[in-house]
């Protein structure tokens, strides 16, 4: 399905990784690190979705993200109480996530919660109910994900709450 106003193609890069909601992400991180012998890669807290990330770089380069929720009204937190824990979504790059968002929106898949705001990472998402019952987190970034970062951040500290996101996406450790 093309024509004049639909992009011939939508600058797939990548499949960055496969999200799990988990209700604690020590449980995830016995499965994906400690038995399958995954490493960790980075994580810290969305104070403003209300989730914990942790990601996990699998043998063969694979990477998982476990989400949990920080609090009650966290959408993970709605998620977990009606499915339990499993696969939340799967991220895909893009070169340009609005050329994306205008291929799938051309070829009938239902596309929400645009966000362009952060020129570091923005997405969109398509609803599970047009995509063929899975989330699918739709984005482009300027930043490097594959690499643990330069602060020395470790796994310890992300489990005890010492690591937040900040606005332009880094993993900081909280001010005291």
């Amino acid at each position: 399905m093309t024509g004049p106003s639909v992009p011939p193609d939508a600058g797939l890069l990548r499949t960055d990784h496969v999200a799990v909601a988990v209700h604690d992400p020590r449980d995830g991180v016995a499965l994906f690190g400690d038995a399958l012998g995954g490493r960790f890669l980075f994580g810290g807290d969305n104070d403003r979705q209300g989730i914990r990330i942790v990601q996990i770089v699998l043998p063969g380069g694979m990477k998982i993200e476990l989400i949990s929720p920080l609090r009650d009204d966290a959408p993970v937190a709605r998620f977990l109480a009606r499915r339990g824990p499993g696969v939340h979504h799967i991220t895909l790059i893009f070169a340009d996530v609005e050329v994306a968002v205008a291929r799938l929106t051309a070829c009938g898949y239902e596309v929400v919660d645009v966000d362009l705001g952060s020129p570091h990472w923005r997405e969109a998402f398509v609803r599970p109910r047009s995509g063929l019952g899975t989330l699918l987190q739709l984005a482009d970034t300027t930043m490097r994900w594959d690499e643990p970062p330069a602060s020395g951040i470790t796994l310890d500290d992300v489990l005890a709450g010492r690591v937040v996101f900040t606005d332009d996406e880094q993993a900081v450790l909280r001010e005291d």
